[in-house]
């Protein structure tokens, strides 16, 4: 793997409360970094595009490769007890956030599992955009777990009727890249048409 520390992963912290998570803080190799920041997407769209929207080249198309890739899939399929390698996967990154990004949901029914990797090269912006681990859908404290969004943070939880999470809201660039494992592939590309009517629709209102 040039780009993916899959240590990082075999020895990251898990929890199942008050669902099952995972979280690692340095899943990017080190020295990849200064190229991962270099070839990150220049998206001047909020939200998340899909990476078929998305021109992907450099190092960070070799991440992309490696975060859809068997070996990773592997290795969280062990970690949360679930066979991932089944079901196809929905790659989505995000560059700029809007005020109303990070309302508290539990992800849809058709996911069975998500996976977020940060790559801000810090974060000073209060608690505005750090994704919290929620015990409902209603508050943002109290929170079981804080995800700081730096670079090569990972974060990945299985979806289920309580997987709530989100984060206060926060106006600016955000670095993200996210994986959804999906039922089917019926399901993919309903996401994607879905996002791309949604990014159309954001082209002409700006919002």
């Amino acid at each position: 793997m040039q780009t993916i520390d899959l240590n990082a992963v075999r020895n990251a912290k898990t929890s199942k409360d008050p669902y099952d998570f995972l979280l690692t803080e340095n899943i990017l190799k080190a020295d990849v970094i200064d190229d991962l920041r270099r070839d990150f997407p220049d998206i001047e769209k909020p939200g998340y595009l899909t990476v078929d929207e998305v021109k992907l080249h450099g190092r960070f198309k070799t991440l992309i490769e490696e975060l859809e890739g068997p070996e990773l899939t592997e290795e969280l399929s062990k970690k949360f007890g679930v066979d991932l390698h089944q079901y196809p996967r929905l790659t989505t990154i995000m560059k700029r956030s809007q005020p109303k990004y990070g309302a508290i949901h539990t992800d849809g029914p058709s996911k069975v599992m998500t996976m977020l990797v940060y790559m801000n090269d810090d974060w000073n912006q209060g608690d505005g955009g750090r994704l919290r681990v929620l015990y409902d859908g209603q508050n943002f404290e109290p929170y079981a777990m804080e995800v700081p969004p730096t670079m090569g943070t990972m974060f990945a939880f299985l979806r289920s009727d309580n997987s709530w999470h989100g984060h206060r809201p926060f106006v600016g660039e955000r670095r993200v890249v996210q994986i959804a494992w999906v039922k089917s592939q019926a399901d993919v590309d309903r996401k994607k048409k879905h996002n791309k009517i949604a990014q159309f629709f954001k082209g002409i209102f700006g919002r």
